[in-house]
């Protein structure tokens, strides 16, 4: 019971001391003294008062506020959409780029027509006309020789000094070849004597 008494005690003592100083620390509104000098009458007061305004129905709709506000504002304007800065327009996309056309295919080079074949050159006509003539063979008799010619199924026997075909005239005949001579230009002409073979020779 003692010790329960002396806690009681000392929560009260604790208590009293905070009260104490709750009530030091609280504030106190202090007064000045007003001089004399500034003091300033008060106006007096018309005893007629001002009749007091009568006090408006909330309820009621005020027609003419709204009128009001039928009045144009002409100040600035401005486009709320337009961009704020000129780079951020929008730039219109560059236009495509077309292919290059491909060139057409290079035509192919047109072939030179073939080269007709040249004609060998004509013989003369010595040697067309001895080439009518087949050589058969020859006789020789008292060292005079004598060759036998085939024309067209007909034998004609040729001499030294004879003339064959009317122009052409036998000038030296051997073992081996015939010499003839053209009786219109002069020319000569040495034919190999080849049995059963036409007369072909070499113009000197």
């Amino acid at each position: 019971m003692n010790r329960q008494r002396l806690i009681l005690a000392i929560l009260l003592v604790l208590l009293g001391l905070s009260l104490i100083y709750s009530y030091v620390r609280t504030p106190r509104q202090q007064t000045v003294a007003s001089s004399p000098a500034t003091k300033a009458k008060a106006p007096a007061r018309d005893k007629k008062t001002a009749p007091a305004k009568p006090v408006a129905d909330e309820t009621r709709v005020r027609l003419d506020l709204l009128e009001c506000g039928k009045g144009r504002f002409a100040g600035f304007r401005r486009n709320i959409f337009r961009p704020i800065f000129h780079d951020e327009t929008k730039v219109p996309p560059a236009p495509p780029v077309l292919p290059r056309p491909i060139p057409p295919p290079v035509p192919p080079r047109p072939v030179p027509p073939p080269v007709p074949p040249v004609a060998p050159p004509q013989p003369p006509p010595v040697v067309r006309d001895m080439a009518r003539f087949t050589f058969l063979g020859f006789l020789k008799k008292e060292n005079r020789k004598t060759i036998f010619l085939a024309k067209d199924k007909e034998i004609i026997l040729v001499r030294q000094g004879d003339k064959i075909a009317g122009i052409y005239e036998a000038v030296n005949i051997t073992d081996e070849a015939l010499s003839i001579r053209s009786t219109t230009d002069g020319s000569e002409i040495v034919i190999p004597l080849v049995e059963n073979r036409p007369l072909s020779g070499q113009i000197r």
